[in-house]
């Protein structure tokens, strides 16, 4: 038999340490509060990027033509009547320049390019502002590139050029020198058509300080306040509801005290991952709810497992008391839970590494939720069984005792 690890030995500090954790995390979400996604917070969310115009598009003409851009070409696409549609396709291996490219756009029929950036300038790094529509008419469509000599802008700046919205959330995306920015205005709800009000005054102030062709919005989301706060409270439901189902299971598979112990471990599981969130100001939107929800199920199947393995100890090894059952069935799970949790967190550990924006968070979260998780079963919740059964009359074993002994006498 395989050397007994005592973990009971260290409930104590290690129940200690959690409560210092999620008092920390207690402390960061009130002096810091969450960084609450559009999901959360009633207003508008935009990425905007500061630079110039590589090139203006009109259209004058009978059919419709739009743009589609990609990351390796750039199409027309002209709709007429019956089957006279086209698409024109211009691939930036092909057309490496700007000059290149603006030429070959120009001849397309009805479509004039007016060049702003130097003509050597690469053609790959094209962007479009989302911000205009992809259907070009005779009001310009601009193209926008970022040369390799622009300054760098900071996101002090950026605070400077809309300080008439002095609620707004300015955060830089990459260096200065990307120029990229994620912009934050509240909506209270006072405001009726506060997604288009918002969003004019804006890309108004950033074209006043910066330059009309030198912004370009590549993203932009609104929540009105109704919906955030419906979305909040069916998040809190959700949860809630969720942790009163696994208790009922727990006490109804187990015993009142495993339900305890159960629910425990995972609601420690949550405040860990939410006290994650405050402090690295990760955004807490719809994906982490997720994620959080996503361990919850992950640390109570865990945690079932190795109360299974105690209730079989309780009745095979009837001469132990609840810590040591508790420590055996620990060290004989052990070796499983560690092979589970690593092989799992190796296929989000790559989720992590190969994805971006919300995805990498929502890997990156649930790699501190399985953490966490194997963690809180070992210490947690038994941690709480240890405590509960020094109040039970029975220590916490005397049922599982007499079951063998009821099977010994139906066998004779």
């Amino acid at each position: 038999m395989k050397k007994v690890i005592k973990f009971s030995r260290v409930f104590l500090p290690m129940v200690v340490m959690s409560s210092a954790l999620i008092a920390l995390g207690l402390v960061g979400y009130f002096v810091k509060g969450l960084n609450l996604g559009i999901d959360f917070q009633a207003g508008l969310i935009e990425k905007v990027r500061l630079a110039p115009t590589a090139f203006e598009l009109t259209y004058a003409g009978e059919k419709s033509v739009t743009v589609s851009l990609s990351s390796s070409q750039i199409d027309l696409v002209s709709t007429g009547v019956a089957s006279d549609n086209q698409t024109f396709s211009f691939p930036f291996a092909q057309y490496a320049t700007v000059g290149d490219l603006s030429s070959a756009l120009a001849s397309v029929p009805g479509v004039s390019v007016v060049t702003l950036a130097p003509a050597s300038a690469p053609a790959k790094g094209i962007f479009a502002n989302a911000d205009g529509q992809a259907r070009l008419s005779a009001e310009a469509y601009r193209l926008h590139y970022l040369p390799a000599d622009a300054a760098a802008i900071g996101a002090d700046q950026v605070r400077a050029a809309i300080s008439s919205f002095p609620e707004a959330s300015v955060q830089a995306i990459g260096a200065p020198a990307d120029r990229l920015f994620q912009i934050r205005l509240s909506d209270d709800g006072a405001d009726s058509e506060a997604s288009k009000t918002l969003r004019t005054n804006l890309n108004a102030a950033l074209a006043a300080a910066f330059g009309a062709d030198n912004v370009a919005v590549v993203s932009a989301d609104f929540v009105g306040s109704r919906f955030s706060k419906s979305l909040a409270s069916q998040a809190f439901w959700l949860v809630a509801a969720t942790l009163v189902l696994i208790w009922v299971y727990c006490a109804i598979r187990f015993r009142w005290d495993f339900a305890v112990g159960g629910v425990l471990a995972i609601v420690h599981d949550a405040l860990i991952m939410v006290a994650f969130i405050v402090w690295t100001r990760m955004q807490f939107n719809s994906t982490t709810i997720a994620a959080i929800l996503t361990i919850l199920g992950y640390s109570i199947n865990d945690t079932v497992v190795i109360f299974d393995r105690i209730r079989e100890n309780m009745r095979l090894r009837p001469e132990l008391n609840i810590t040591e059952i508790l420590d055996l069935s620990q060290t004989e799970i052990l070796g499983r839970t560690i092979i589970t949790t690593v092989t799992t967190m190796l296929a989000v550990l790559s989720l992590y590494v190969f994805t971006t924006g919300d995805m990498k968070d929502f890997a990156l979260a649930l790699l501190v939720g399985m953490t966490s998780g194997v963690y809180s079963t070992i210490y947690i919740a038994s941690a709480f069984i240890s405590f509960a059964s020094r109040f039970r009359k029975d220590k916490g074993i005397s049922k599982e005792k007499a079951k063998p002994v009821r099977l010994a006498e139906e066998q004779v």
